[in-house]
């Protein structure tokens, strides 16, 4: 049986931490940030964990992660 490939979106976009939570960046923070306030660009600026259900889809397209 052939390896499984990695999805490389998902790849580019979350990581699986060695507990197994699955974190992700926040969106919003790219671009047409000039009406938008520090607080909330500093508050996007943090990783946060995906729920249950939704990790367990991503850890699919992610085998060897």
């Amino acid at each position: 049986m052939p390896k499984m490939k990695t999805h490389k979106g998902a790849k580019k976009r979350v990581k699986v931490t060695a507990s197994g939570k699955v974190m992700a960046m926040k969106t919003g923070k790219r671009h047409l940030n000039w009406h938008k306030s520090g607080k909330t660009i500093r508050q996007k600026g943090r990783k946060f964990a995906l729920a249950q259900a939704e990790a367990e889809r991503i850890k699919l397209l992610l085998p060897y992660e």
